[in-house]
Formats: C-alpha cells, structure tokens, sequence
C-alpha cells in the first residue's frame, strides 16, 4: 500500500503532467477546429469542393503525418539534454533539426507533386481530381513553414514549455477561418477558388504560424539559455542520424495507426451511405476525446525524458506509470459517459433513424476502443520519453496491419457480418498495441533502473 507522502508525490506528478499538458489540449482542439472548419465551409460551396477537401485532406495527411513523425524527435531529445543541464545542446540540436525539416519538405513537395497519378491509380472519380490536385499544390507550398514551426514547437515541448504552442494554434485557427472566407469565396478582390483557396489558406496560416512561434522563441527570455541564434549552423550528420534513427520509426508508427483508420473508412464505404454516416460519427466522438490524452502523451514524453536527462530512472517510471493509468482513466471516464449518454451522442449529430441506431451500436463498441487507445498512447508517449522507438514501431505495425485490418477486412468485407465486425479489428488492434507497449515499458524501464548508466 501506499504511504500517504507516496500518495501526495503521485498526486503531484499527476498535477505537473496536466500543467504540461493543459496548452497542448487547447492546441490539438485548435487543429480540429481548422479541419472542422474547412469541412463547413467547402460544403457550402458544393458536392464537388467538398469532395476535393475531403479527399486532397486524406492525402496531405499521410505525407504530413510521416514529416511530423520524424520532427517529434526533437521532443525527446531536448527533455533529455535540458535535464541534464547541457543546455547548449538543445540550441544545436534545434538548429539541426531545421536542417532536417527542409529536407522533409523537399521530399514532401516531390510527392505531392506526383498526387494526380497517385489518386487516378486508386481510382478517384475523374471529376474530382483537378480541384484535389490543386488543393494539394496550394497546401503543399505551406510545408516548409510548417515543418520549421515543429522544429521549433518540439524543441519548446522537450524543454517543458508548451504555452507558446497553445497561442500560435489559437492564432492559426482564426488566420485560417479567415483565409478560407476570402480565398474560398472570394472577398477583398481575391477570386473565388472554392477548394484551392482552402489549400490556400491553410498555406497562409502555416507561414504565420512559423513567424509567430520563431519571433516568440527568438525574443523571449526564457529561450536565451539555450544560444538559438548563434548563426547559421552547418549540418552535423552525427546529429541528423540521432534525429532520424529516433524519429523514422515514430513516423512509421504514426502512418500505421493512421493509415489503418483510413483504411477502416475506405471498408467502411463499400458497405453504403448508412454505414459510413454511422461509422464517421463513432470515429469522430471518439476522435474528440482522443484529444487530451493525445496531450498527456506528449507531456509524459516531456516529463520522462527530463527525469532520465537528471539520472533518474526511477522517476521517470514512477511518471511513466502514472500517466499511463491517468491517460486509461479518462478514456474509461469518457467510456462510462458513453455507457449511458450514447444515443444522446449519437443524436447530436444526425436524426435519421437508420443512422441514428447504427450509430448507438458502434459507440457502445467504443466504450472498449477508448480504453485501450488512453493506455496505448499513454505507454507510446512514456516510451518515446526513454528514446525508445524501433521496438513500438514494430508493435504498431504489427498489431495494426498484422492483425487489426486482416481481420476487420475478412469480418466485414469476406464474411459480410457488417460494421460492427470491422470495428472488432479496430478493437482487437488497439487493444494488442495497448498490451505490448505497457509490457515494453514496464520492461525497458525495469532495465533502467537496473542499469541507470544505459
């Protein structure tokens, strides 16, 4: 049993996780509301914008996710070095780092460049893929910014300041939604773009975003221990491999996991309108909800690397656990609400009947989906915090592509036993994932605390 001095310390962390965690949950909320945002207003102009959004978003992402997966070493990295005191090798990894982010964007470009071949191989209705393709040809142009601006976010998570992070989203949010108001539907002398002008404005807000985070982190006091502006610093392929062994295979776990909800959808679609109206209402209620433990993920990252950069892997267990049981708490917190609010849930967001009790079906399946994404991504973010990320990798894709889409395909598409059954792969993928990520941590932060030097 724990002593009451164990409890009030536990208590503790749990109080410093959500300090950490607070301004991230305000970002990622920001981020959705842009997406929310664009959806809205696309839709207003048409079947066909609307389509080329959602589409040309589908594709961005993937080549999005895959260049933020990479960058997210920064965090780790710099928690490490601030917790040890090496403050000067948060600078000059920074610096590296931006190196890097340009590189990504570079290959970044080129693939989007190739989107028209790419959605005609799929097989994208002709009609939708001009507007797509320049969709995506505007949106791209805002990469370089924006992977600048998370070179530059993730050295300011790993070091615990996470605040700027909330305003810069804040502000985007509004950029955003303004831009889409006059490059959509042409106001001030702009011509009316529909589509593209989204592509457009989510560019514009990315440029901003850049130029509002570098000037908040280049003025500010509190950034000047680490020497960001010592000059233009040459790149160091010692330090852009610590980068890129830490940061591939997190990449790769991000594409995984996105990649299978995107397939999931693409199941979901050949079995009608009902079905896919149902299933986009479960994912999106549980997409929301997502949304905090998503920011505890990173805290714990955060958390766990300072503690480990100090020499101390005990703590940084003892942090890695309880926010893992804090990220499984609030998901069985929003499960129990579903248990008894899911057809108020599932009204909220339509009132055809059909959909309406398909709906019910999938967020009482939910209930068990949730838990197992909070412990999942709460082991994800205290192991990333240990640097250790080729192993998850492995798990990832594994229980997702392994496991989870063979046999959500074979239940709902082979054997026709409809959605329900392409969400018992979703569950059983998540809920393998959460298994081996906690048995992975609770195994290589054993080994740390045998072996602190390692």
């Amino acid at each position: 049993m724990n002593s009451p001095r164990n409890q009030l310390s536990n208590l503790g962390h749990g109080i410093r996780l959500f300090a950490l965690a607070g301004p991230l949950i305000a970002n990622n909320l920001a981020i959705a509301g842009m997406g929310f945002a664009d959806t809205v207003m696309a839709g207003r102009l048409g079947t066909a914008d609307l389509a080329s959004v959602a589409v040309g978003n589908s594709v961005w992402m993937v080549v999005f996710l895959f260049g933020l997966g990479v960058l997210m070493a920064m965090s780790p990295t710099a928690a490490h070095a601030f917790g040890a005191g090496r403050n000067a090798e948060v600078g000059s990894y920074m610096r590296q780092c931006l190196w890097l982010s340009q590189g990504l964007a570079l290959v970044s470009l080129l693939a989007v460049s190739r989107s028209e071949w790419v959605l005609g191989a799929v097989g994208v209705d002709p009609s939708v893929i001009p507007l797509t393709v320049g969709y995506l040809n505007a949106i791209a142009w805002g990469l370089p910014a924006m992977y600048a601006y998370l070179s530059l976010r993730f050295m300011s998570e790993g070091v615990g300041w996470t605040r700027p992070i909330m305003y810069v989203a804040l502000v985007a949010l509004v950029v955003n939604v303004f831009g889409n108001w006059v490059f959509m539907y042409g106001k001030f002398g702009f011509p009316a773009m529909g589509a593209v002008g989204c592509g457009v404005a989510s560019a514009v807000s990315m440029w901003v975003m850049l130029a509002v985070m570098a000037t908040y982190v280049f003025t500010h006091k509190r950034y000047r221990r680490f020497k960001l502006a010592t000059g233009i610093e040459r790149p160091d392929p010692a330090r852009l491999r610590t980068l890129l062994g830490l940061g591939l295979p997190i990449a790769v776990s991000v594409v995984s996991e996105a990649g299978l909800f995107s397939a999931v959808a693409v199941l979901m679609g050949t079995l009608g309108a009902t079905v896919v109206a149902a299933h986009q209402i479960a994912i999106n209620f549980a997409a929301t909800m997502f949304m905090v433990p998503l920011a505890l993920h990173s805290a714990l990252t955060i958390r766990v690397g300072h503690a480990l950069g100090r020499g101390e892997p005990d703590l940084a267990r003892r942090i890695g656990i309880i926010g893992i049981i804090i990220c499984g708490g609030l998901m069985a917190i929003s499960a129990v609400m579903l248990l008894f609010f899911r057809a108020d849930v599932a009204a909220f967001y339509t009132s055809d009947k059909d959909v309406l009790a398909l709906a019910v079906s999938l967020l009482t399946m939910a209930m068990i989906f949730q838990i197992s994404d909070g412990l999942q991504v709460g082991a994800a973010g205290a192991l990333r915090g240990f640097k250790d990320t080729r192993i998850p990798m492995l798990i990832n894709f594994s229980c997702y592509w392994l496991a989870a889409f063979p046999l959500a395909w074979y239940l709902g598409v082979v054997r026709d036993l409809g959605p329900q059954a392409v969400w018992v792969g979703l569950i059983l993928g998540l809920s393998l994932t959460a298994l081996c990520l906690n048995l992975r941590f609770l195994a290589i932060s054993r080994h740390r605390q045998l072996s602190p030097a390692v």
